[in-house]
């Protein structure tokens, strides 16, 4: 190679995802899995941009390139949720987790207003830096017949799984929306949807009486059948000796727990 690379490449994102998804392990692996999720790009002001984005809205899908911002270091070796022959190399993978976590995917563009770009199947968190967008083009971004690697043998992505609530975790879910600012709820759904077996990045584990699934310091029992996911009740994730102390959550929590004791259930 000829001529001296740069030691560093500075990147400045041009604008900033906002989406329902607030946590890694509520997001969609690739954005069809996530056809139905709305979200908007923000594109900051003052940079040009509104010139920028002429003519952009005569495409139906945009690439968008953008930064896994939560992600800390990087790992060789990856275990993609859709692997059933052990860990693969990153660079054989979409996971986050790369020398330079950089993210590109190919979402919906349902319309701009100004500098806001509504899009759907979006597949980031909110918050996500975004670095640039480019124009999907059909002919020569789409090869359909290309080889699929390890994943050859399987179709993906599969179809969501159906989220459902029995009466008391309808319950305890709207008392929980009610009582803090978290949209439990939507948090849940959105988990189940891609699956709810445990697997070493999501915080679903097993339990003699079923399966959980953890979202913030709330702790969501269900059972499955067939491919339906049914959330039956929801409990603290505090134990009674951290309830006695301070904490700007735990009111809500003994509330909670005060209406639903843990040996009630």
């Amino acid at each position: 190679m000829s001529g001296r690379l740069p030691q560093a490449l500075v990147l400045e994102p041009i604008g900033i995802v906002r989406a329902p998804v607030l946590s890694r392990v509520e997001a969609a692996r690739q954005p069809a899995a996530a056809a139905d999720l709305g979200a908007e790009i923000h594109l900051y002001p003052g940079r040009n941009f509104e010139h920028a984005l002429e003519d952009l809205d005569g495409w139906e899908y945009i690439w968008v390139l953008f930064w896994f911002h939560l992600n800390q270091g990087w790992r060789p070796k990856v275990l993609p949720p859709r692997s059933t022959s052990g860990r693969k190399g990153v660079f054989a993978t979409r996971a986050p987790h790369r020398p330079n976590p950089l993210g590109l995917s190919a979402l919906r563009l349902e319309r701009i207003e100004g500098l806001t770009l509504f899009v759907s199947g979006a597949d980031m968190l909110d918050g996500t830096p975004v670095l640039d967008l480019k124009p999907y083009v059909p002919y020569t971004d789409a090869h359909p017949a290309a080889r699929s690697g390890w994943l050859e043998a399987a179709a993906d992505p599969l179809p969501a799984w159906e989220v459902g609530f029995e009466p008391l975790a309808e319950q305890q879910v709207a008392w929980i929306e009610a009582h803090s600012d978290l949209p439990l709820r939507e948090r849940l759904v959105a988990t189940l949807a891609l699956g709810p077996q445990p697997h070493p990045y999501r915080r679903i584990r097993r339990l003699d009486t079923g399966l959980q699934l953890a979202v913030k310091q709330w702790r969501a029992q269900f059972t499955v059948e067939d491919r339906r996911v049914t959330v039956s009740s929801i409990a603290s994730g505090f134990r009674p000796s951290q309830l006695a102390g301070d904490g700007a959550d735990l009111g809500v929590h003994r509330d909670f727990q005060a209406l639903w004791p843990a040996d009630s259930r």
